[in-house]
């Protein structure tokens, strides 16, 4: 039961990093992609969209080639700051961001689509800043929508394997999340513990789930 908990703890914490991280990137991209038209972002749109569709292994690896030691950005962060991912809860928090970003850039670009733009330029009107615009109009009328792609980023964060196990390995309470213990546990025919572990994510996502439906747009407009 130990290692369950520690597996729970863990998860949660790397899913919560990882959710905050999504929210703050996702909305900022999502609204720029809504509003903006530039060359190529047709182009960005699908590679943001890459980590949906992409087997998790494979971003695992494009992270170990970036952050590895030999990587560009990991030499650097190693050479300048002493920082070092691989192997790290860290390093599985950047995991989990990626694979879960479209979970919350996708709804955030919808729900910042579908705002209706003669209320803001009625804020406008009143003398209202663009700032203030977006704060009090424009993220009060999407936040629905982006509160469940949230919920969603979430859940695939907190259930994340196969990046996570090639960028953060598998260490007892310090890397090893609820999802890579399941695996440990099968491998090592402790059905007691497995069994323990699928319970409580089963039970963690199903709720999350529910409250993401609960507060999905067309729902909450057919009330």
């Amino acid at each position: 039961m130990d290692l369950a908990w520690s597996a729970l703890g863990l998860s949660l914490k790397v899913a919560g990093w990882a959710t905050v991280l999504n929210l703050v990137l996702g909305v900022g991209v999502g609204f720029l992609l809504a509003r903006v038209s530039f060359p190529g972002r047709d182009l960005l749109d699908t590679v943001l969209t890459l980590p949906m569709v992409m087997p998790p292994t494979v971003l695992g690896y494009y992270l170990l080639v970036i952050l590895g030691r030999r990587g560009w950005l990991g030499s650097w962060l190693q050479d300048t700051f002493g920082i070092h991912l691989i192997f790290t809860w860290q390093g599985a928090v950047i995991a989990a961001t990626i694979v879960a970003f479209p979970l919350v850039f996708k709804p955030a670009r919808a729900a910042f689509e579908v705002v209706d733009g003669q209320l803001e330029q009625a804020a406008r009107v009143l003398g209202v800043t663009e700032v203030g615009v977006f704060f009090r109009v424009t993220l009060p009328l999407a936040w629905r929508g982006i509160l469940a792609g949230v919920l969603l980023a979430f859940a695939r964060a907190l259930g994340e394997f196969g990046a996570t196990l090639m960028v953060a390995g598998s260490i007892p309470g310090k890397t090893q999340t609820l999802s890579v213990a399941v695996y440990e546990a099968v491998q090592a025919g402790q059905d007691e513990v497995a069994n323990t572990l699928v319970l409580i994510t089963s039970v963690v996502c199903i709720v999350v789930l529910m409250t993401a439906g609960r507060l999905a747009p067309g729902r909450i407009a057919n009330r």
